[in-house]
């Protein structure tokens, strides 16, 4: 099996609190092929890296993060996947690009709650302040908000929409092209080779998460071959997978010859 890229999820949400300085420690010692986080606007037009913007899910704050200043979020700590505090403070975007290799690959996808002009606010901050230099190379916006999408792909940023559905996928790629959108991610129990042709045709990229079993990574990567494969574990689901491509298979052992009658017997004995 050929393993396609491993990207750590929420910046490796196994080794740590969502999108911390634990968690990317942890993905940066193990290996890891790329970096994806969530981003959300602060009321001072801050970015921070936060998966939901409904800030009691992950802090200990509570309210939006919209509504919020960066330097509140800053002071709260966030939350294990017990929903206990922790010693973590969320980080900010300039933070994050700050302590990657400037080669490595870093997903940010925009959150905004059911609030498609808050994405679309969001997106040439994003843009403006790490749209250039090397930043601009290795930086790719996602989001489930397509405006959020096309106003990257306006700033010449690399961007991907989120897919939830398979429906008029010959639609959402002539879309995608129309607006400069260069992929999707599309979730993992959604990938079939039609679906991925049509994307793939258009000439755009195809990712998919979030997987962390290794028979699921090996069904994923059999149906479509995936650009990308976000995963909580990029490490030990690398070492697994190995493992799974190395064991015998069941087919491989039903077909091996059979052993020997005298050390059938022995072995019975």
């Amino acid at each position: 099996m050929a393993i396609p890229p491993l990207y750590a999820h929420r910046l490796g949400r196994t080794y740590g609190p969502d999108s911390s300085a634990t968690a990317l420690a942890g993905a940066l010692a193990a290996g890891v092929d790329g970096l994806e986080t969530d981003v959300c606007l602060t009321s001072d037009d801050e970015l921070v890296l936060l998966h939901d913007p409904l800030l009691t899910l992950g802090t200990t704050l509570d309210g939006w993060a919209h509504q919020r200043r960066a330097a509140e979020i800053r002071g709260a700590r966030l939350l294990d996947r017990h929903g206990e505090p922790t010693d973590e403070r969320p980080l900010t975007l300039d933070e994050l690009v700050a302590a990657t290799p400037v080669d490595l690959p870093v997903q940010v996808e925009v959150k905004a709650h059911a609030d498609p002009e808050l994405a679309r606010r969001t997106s040439p901050i994003l843009c403006e302040r790490h749209g250039r230099g090397a930043a601009r190379r290795r930086l790719e916006l996602i989001s489930f908000h397509s405006a959020a999408c096309a106003t990257a792909a306006a700033y010449g940023l690399r961007s991907r929409l989120v897919v939830w559905a398979e429906y008029a996928p010959e639609a959402l790629a002539a879309w995608a092209v129309s607006r400069g959108v260069t992929g999707v991610s599309v979730e993992h129990f959604l990938l079939s080779p039609k679906l991925v042709s049509v994307f793939r045709l258009a000439g755009l990229s195809v990712t998919t998460g979030t997987v962390n079993n290794a028979e699921l990574l090996a069904r994923v990567t059999e149906l479509a071959l995936p650009d990308a494969v976000c995963t909580d574990c990029p490490a030990e689901l690398r070492a697994e997978a190995l493992r799974l491509e190395e064991a015998p298979s069941t087919s491989a052992l039903l077909d091996a010859e059979p052993a020997p009658a005298a050390l059938s017997a022995r072995a019975s004995g």
